[in-house]
């Protein structure tokens, strides 16, 4: 039999940090984590099958394997572009000034 590790699943609204502990089989996908989780760890409205997926904040893909103590976080789409809405600011404090 294999040895399990300990992964923090997150995922995170504007109004709430959902953190999820699972204990999973050492050789499990970041897939295989979300599919347990989804069934251990209910919650709402999270989109466990359509989320880009990363740990520790580096973008990855569902078949990758999380280490041990590793953080899998679920990413929600951005409401704006960050481009965009820096350049919106800019255009913004350029009539400000002038």
């Amino acid at each position: 039999m294999t040895g399990s590790k300990q992964v923090t699943l997150a995922y995170a609204t504007s109004e709430h940090q959902f953190l999820c502990q699972l204990t999973v089989p050492e050789s499990a996908t970041i897939q295989e984590l979300l599919v347990m989780a989804a069934s251990r760890c209910a919650a709402e409205d999270i989109p466990w099958a359509t989320a880009d997926v990363g740990i520790f904040g580096d973008l990855c893909d569902r078949d990758v394997r999380p280490r041990d103590g590793d953080r899998v976080e679920l990413y929600r789409p951005l409401a704006i572009d960050p481009k965009e809405s820096r350049r919106s600011r800019a255009r913004r404090r350029g009539r400000d000034s002038g």
